[in-house]
């Protein structure tokens, strides 16, 4: 699906801009099997992001231009990166997404209708939006055999995306500021998709917990069907365990790091955030049984993904309460690394999901 493909080429920067940090990663092909060649993240002080509410859509692409190039420009230099290939992710509350059903005749007709049928769904005007779509599955195929294959044309679900205009210059701008050829614009689900699934087709809930909202994604046959974003993520657990104990939010964060969901009789780090991580439960089984009940189709497995993901015993306790299979995921699996980061893999898989999976991409 080449959702917003700016110049047909292969990239090798993966630039994932989320709400408290810049992260990015450096892959290389090297028979056949990526490498990573390099990583970096920079969290960009002053945003207030941290102290931001659910809801207040405070992320680092609200600040001026010029402080997000400086932040990736920094990256860039500390990190020595050489490649100047840059594909970059759009965040969910930046896009319009929706999946319709439209007969099929050809790809032409296809083409001249959806503009026609994308009014139906997308609430700002088309002329002020970049507009992509791909089909995703066939309902009914006509073929030999078929009673009226003749004349009834196949029905289709086409995957249907837009993203503001202003959007997309901007991210033109920051790239061209920091020295950057941006190669393409792809939907942060995309590239989570890609990163942790690959060519696995089963049905499979991902859970990406970030720092000011979790996404929660249904995917079959490699495509997002249902996307859910509930605006708690990892920074209101941190603020909840900074109030419940009256410490600092970098005391509070230090505390989640270490003691995260493990039992024990004094974990009163566990008292303070158990709600929040049950709503996320709450949430994660809702999605799932709306899908399933709509589709009649059974979701197989829970993905985590994210930050938070890497706090001890999360996993364990997000499939015990969910009471199906559960695993944290490794966006890493396809990708060959030093054996030095070994004992820190999976943590920066959980952090530069998105990241890796732009950088897989082939334009």
């Amino acid at each position: 699906m080449a959702i917003f493909n700016l110049f047909g080429e292969k990239g090798k920067l993966g630039i994932d801009i989320g709400t408290a940090a810049i992260k990015i990663v450096e892959l290389e092909k090297s028979g056949g099997r990526f490498v990573l060649k390099n990583y970096g993240l920079f969290e960009l002080k002053g945003t207030d992001v941290q102290s931001s509410g659910p809801g207040t859509g405070q992320s680092i692409l609200k600040l001026p231009d010029q402080e997000i190039i400086w932040g990736i420009k920094e990256l860039i230099k500390k990190g020595s990166i050489k490649s100047t290939d840059a594909i970059a992710s759009i965040p969910s509350f930046s896009t319009f997404t929706t999946i319709i059903e439209m007969p099929y005749l050809s790809e032409q007709e296809l083409a001249k209708a959806l503009p026609f049928e994308a009014r139906k769904y997308i609430p700002i005007p088309l002329s002020e939006v970049v507009l992509d779509w791909s089909i995703i599955d066939i309902l009914n195929p006509a073929g030999p055999g078929t009673s009226g294959s003749a004349s009834k044309p196949a029905t289709v679900q086409v995957f249907l995306a837009a993203v503001p205009r202003d959007e997309t210059e901007k991210y033109r701008r920051i790239m061209k500021g920091a020295g950057l050829n941006l190669k393409a614009l792809e939907l942060e689900n995309t590239a989570l998709i890609r990163a942790l699934l690959g060519n696995d087709l089963s049905p499979t809930a991902i859970v990406n917990i970030g720092g000011r909202s979790t996404s929660i994604v249904i995917v079959n046959k490699g495509y997002e069907r249902v996307s859910h974003n509930y605006e708690i993520g990892g920074f209101e657990i941190t603020k909840s365990i900074a109030r419940s104990l009256n410490v600092s939010i970098e005391k509070a964060e230090e505390l989640k790091r270490k003691m995260g969901m493990e039992k024990a009789d004094e974990n009163i780090v566990n008292e303070a955030m158990v709600s929040l991580i049950d709503m996320m439960v709450f949430e994660t089984k809702k999605t799932i049984s709306n899908y399933e009940g709509l589709k009649n189709q059974k979701v197989s497995r829970v993905l985590l993904v994210g930050g938070l993901t890497n706090m001890p015993s999360f996993v364990g306790y997000f499939k015990q309460k969910l009471n199906m299979d559960v695993y944290g995921a490794n966006a890493f699996a396809r990708i060959m690394y030093p054996e030095s980061l070994k004992p820190v893999i999976q943590e920066l898989a959980n952090t530069f999901s998105i990241a890796a999976g732009l950088a897989m991409r082939d334009v």
